[in-house]
């Protein structure tokens, strides 16, 4: 019931061996670096239960969170697969891939929701929406195009503030003040 105290002025080292004699296993304690070599390597707590596990294929972690502490968040170099992405209680969640693009693929869908806010999409180019076999929902109690050129008048007609939304035919949106008839023009200067 005694501690056992290894002590050493440069590394301590312990090896586990076969009954053949050769080395299965290797903990080399050092005073910069604590190295493990050996099939798995593996943290349980005190029930047991597997907290931490390295081997050639995987790492798994076994607790119920998986918490980054550092300010740089968490760095993937490759793919990451997870049930859940979350921030902690009053913290903000941001996915970002400063050089290059960010992607999230499921087949069954993606569900990207705000409880009690705004969610924004911020580009310096384009933002596209594309649906292969379905439709584009937007379904609120106000859509707001703000910033659509408006075309030339097509007539002089009291519009009393009323446009219509008019299509190119390469896809871009315009509005036209509205008339009686429609007012879009397919080849409107907005569209030139």
């Amino acid at each position: 019931d005694s501690s056992l105290l290894l002590q050493s002025t440069h590394n301590v080292t312990v090896n586990a061996r076969n009954s053949n004699g050769e080395v299965t296993g290797r903990l080399n304690v050092g005073p910069k670096m604590v190295e493990f070599h050996g099939q798995q390597f593996q943290i349980n707590s005190k029930d047991g239960k597997p907290l931490f596990t390295v081997d050639e294929n995987e790492v798994v972690i076994g607790t119920d969170k998986l918490r980054v502490t550092g300010p740089e968040g968490a760095l993937f170099e490759h793919s990451v697969e997870t049930p859940l992405v979350k921030a902690e209680a009053f913290k903000q969640l941001r996915l970002e891939s400063p050089t290059r693009s960010l992607s999230m693929d499921a087949p069954r869908g993606i569900n990207i929701k705000a409880q009690a806010g705004n969610i924004e999409a911020l580009s310096q180019m384009d933002i596209k929406l594309h649906s292969s076999d379905g439709v584009l929902l937007l379904d609120a109690e106000t859509v707001r195009l703000p910033k659509l050129p408006e075309g030339t008048r097509g007539g002089s007609g009291i519009s009393q503030g009323l446009y219509e939304i008019c299509v190119c035919p390469d896809g871009k949106l315009y509005l036209s003040v509205a008339g009686m008839g429609s007012t879009c023009r397919e080849y409107s200067r907005v569209c030139q």
